[in-house]
C-alpha cells in the first residue's frame, strides 16, 4: 500500500512513521509513505495555500488551485472518474464520517493508494469535496487545530491491518473493537505483585476456559466503558 500525506506542515511528520509496527512495515515494503507540501504546488510567488472566503466570515479557506494540481501530481488525474482502482483521496475533518475500526479495515482491504489532505483553518474550498475526494473522514466529534494528528492516527490504523505487519496474525483480530466488543483484560509476571494476583483460570492452561473468561471480561467492560457497543452483540454462555 502507498499513503501519501498533503500537509502545509511536513516538518510535523518528521520521523512519525520511524517507529514500531509502521517502521517495521516500511522496512518490510508493506506500506510506502510519502509526506507533500502543499505549498510546492502553488503558483504564485508567495506560495499562497488559503484565502478569506466569499460571502464574509472569520478563518482562512483551503484554495482549490493547489490541491487539485498536488493530486494531477501524485494521482496522475484529477478526474475522479479516472482515478486507478483501490485509489482512495480522503479529506481529514470534523465533517467527515466518525473513524472506527470497521474503517479502518475497509480501506486496508479495498485500497492500495490512500492520499490523506490535512484540512486546516475554516475549511478546504468545496470544489475539492465535489471534484477529488472519495471520502471525508473525521476521527472524533471534536475539533483540531488541522489534518495532521488524524493523518497519523489513520495511517497507525489502517497499516496495523495490512498482512504481515503484526508479529502475530491474530493480533489485529483480537484488537478492541474488530469483534464488536473492548478487548478484555490481559496479564503477565509476575503472578502476585503487592497482594494483587492474576486471575487463576489464565494459570491453568484450560484454553477453552480461559476464552470464555476472556470474552465475559470484554463484555463487562465494553458495558462500562462503552454500553453503545453492546447493540447486536450477543452474550456467549
Amino acid at each position: 500500500m502507498k499513503i501519501d500525506v498533503l500537509t502545509i506542515f511536513p516538518e510535523f511528520f518528521r520521523e512519525v512513521f520511524d517507529f514500531g509496527i509502521i517502521r517495521r512495515a516500511k522496512l518490510a515494503q508493506i506500506v510506502e509513505i510519502n509526506i507533500y507540501d502543499l505549498r510546492e504546488f502553488t503558483t504564485d510567488k508567495q506560495r499562497t495555500t488559503d484565502d478569506r472566503p466569499f460571502g464574509g466570515g472569520d478563518g482562512m479557506v483551503f484554495k482549490c488551485e493547489p490541491i487539485f494540481n498536488a493530486i494531477e501530481r501524485i494521482v496522475g488525474t484529477c478526474e475522479r472518474k479516472n482515478y486507478p482502482a483501490g485509489t482512495q483521496i480522503v479529506l481529514l475533518s470534523p465533517q467527515g464520517r466518525v473513524f472506527k475500526q470497521s474503517v479502518a479495515k475497509e480501506f486496508a482491504d479495498e485500497a492500495n493508494h490512500i492520499v490523506l489532505i490535512c484540512g486546516r483553518y475554516e475549511g478546504v474550498d468545496e470544489r475539492v469535496n465535489d471534484a477529488l475526494v472519495t471520502d471525508e473522514i473525521s476521527i472524533g466529534d471534536y475539533v483540531l487545530s488541522g489534518g495532521e494528528p488524524a493523518a497519523i492516527v489513520l495511517a497507525d490504523a489502517i497499516v496495523r491491518l495490512l498482512p504481515n505487519a503484526l508479529g502475530s496474525e491474530t493480533s489485529a483480530e483480537n484488537d478492541s473493537f474488530s469483534n464488536g466488543l473492548l478487548d478484555c483484560p490481559y496479564y503477565t509476571r509476575p503472578p502476585e505483585f503487592r497482594g494483587m494476583r492474576v486471575p487463576d483460570v489464565l494459570l491453568n492452561g484450560n484454553h477453552a476456559e480461559i476464552e470464555r473468561w476472556r470474552r465475559e471480561k470484554a463484555l463487562e467492560k465494553t458495558k462500562l466503558n462503552r454500553k453503545d457497543l453492546l447493540e447486536g452483540v450477543k452474550s456467549e454462555k
